[in-house]
């Protein structure tokens, strides 16, 4: 089961169309897979690397893509309970400031993104067909439990074309 149009925010088309797969399990797997290969590909002399002023580094980028991924699953979890409460947002830049990511390496970055979509994929998998087509909002609008599964892995495997494309 994929996501329909109508049930997420216009912006999280983009990124719900760069997964390919089926099924949200499946996504999330084959974006993991992805993910880890890639960024073992990177050499290490480019981890700290920026490709202009007030850009993140590559370290940064990955970590944000993990960051992210802790955010949304949370709101997954909350709608997928029917919370009704709005999640509040959060500013990426901040974030990305202060993660101390001077002693990580990017096998590091691979070990905790591994741990997080671990923890993803455990909750994805507990969610039954009408869990995922839970709804709630964001600050874009609503979309359901399904929709932001989907846009977690776009998310990812955007920033990760965005290093090849521009840090690489």
């Amino acid at each position: 089961m994929r996501p329909q149009p109508n049930t997420y925010p216009a912006y999280f088309k983009k990124y719900i169309e760069l997964n390919g797969e089926n099924t949200i399990l499946e996504a999330l797997q084959n974006n993991l897979a992805n993910s880890k290969n890639f960024i073992a590909s990177i050499p290490e002399n480019k981890a700290n690397y920026a490709y202009a002023d007030g850009k993140w580094t590559v370290k940064q980028v990955i970590h944000h893509t993990i960051d992210t991924e802790r955010i949304l699953t949370y709101r997954a979890l909350r709608f997928a309970r029917k919370d009704e409460q709005q999640p509040l947002g959060f500013d990426e830049n901040l974030y990305a400031a202060n993660a101390n990511l001077t002693n990580y390496t990017l096998a590091n970055l691979v070990e905790e993104l591994e741990s997080v979509r671990a923890a993803t994929f455990s909750l994805y998998k507990s969610f039954n067909n009408e869990t995922l087509l839970n709804t709630g909002n964001v600050a874009l609008g609503q979309t359901t439990v399904l929709a932001i599964g989907f846009f977690m892995c776009g998310h990812t495997t955007h920033h990760l074309n965005v290093i090849k494309e521009r840090y690489l």
